[in-house]
């Protein structure tokens, strides 16, 4: 992809990155981002390396079928002449006819905001969220107890103690989780996204009415 890559200002993106540990992250810059010249950037002035190429390669496979065995670098050097990056889509423009495909396409945030659930009386500059080892362990249990639940519906053998025995735990353990099977949706998308609020793990969500609303309520959330 090195040298096909353009923001929608025809500015090329040149090819960069950074590291964080041992980790290496790959990402495309606008080139007059490093010769100093920011106000003549695209609009989208830099972006992840491999979500880029992994759309652009798979979208070019698609359209072309190539019946012949291809690795991704020939297949770029050879079918692809440049690549446009605008706010909302990729402009390929191929090198045969036809000259262009049009792929959509956003770029994602490198940090999302995340909007904590609020407790009552907690304001907004006193949240924290959920801790992230809090957060793993959490939908973890909450995946256990939605597959533990369709156990139970789907073979009438199975019940607590029989699941215990294998998971090798006890069965109020197992009925404990079974009950986050019954979380309102938007408590497990707050969860799935750490968005809710510092505290509330697994032990505060086990066991609760099914009724979604006093959910919130022992929570002491403000309801969706």
């Amino acid at each position: 992809m090195i040298g096909r890559l353009f923001d929608d200002r025809g500015n090329r993106m040149s090819p960069s990155h950074a590291r964080k540990g041992k980790a290496k992250y790959r990402y495309y810059l606008s080139s007059v981002l490093l010769q100093g010249k920011p106000a003549r950037a695209g609009s989208v002035r830099r972006v992840a390396a491999t979500a880029i190429e992994t759309l652009v390669i798979k979208s070019v496979r698609d359209h072309l079928k190539p019946s012949e065995p291809i690795d991704d670098r020939s297949l770029i050097n050879t079918h692809v002449a440049r690549v446009e990056v605008q706010p909302d889509q990729l402009i390929i423009h191929l090198a045969e006819p036809p000259n262009t495909l049009a792929l959509p396409w956003r770029k994602i945030p490198a940090r999302r905001r995340r909007e904590i659930l609020l407790p009552e009386g907690i304001r907004p500059e006193q949240a924290r969220p959920i801790r992230s080892e809090t957060r793993a362990r959490l939908v973890a249990a909450i995946a256990c107890g939605r597959r533990w639940l369709d156990e139970l519906i789907a073979d009438s053998t199975a019940n607590a103690e029989s699941i215990a025995k294998r998971e090798n735990c006890s069965a109020r353990k197992i009925n404990m989780t079974i009950s986050l099977a019954f979380l309102a949706p938007d408590l497990v998308k707050a969860a799935i996204d750490g968005r809710l609020p510092h505290g509330i793990g697994v032990a505060r969500l086990t066991d609760l009415p099914t009724e979604w609303s006093r959910q919130y309520q022992i929570l002491g959330l403000p309801s969706q």
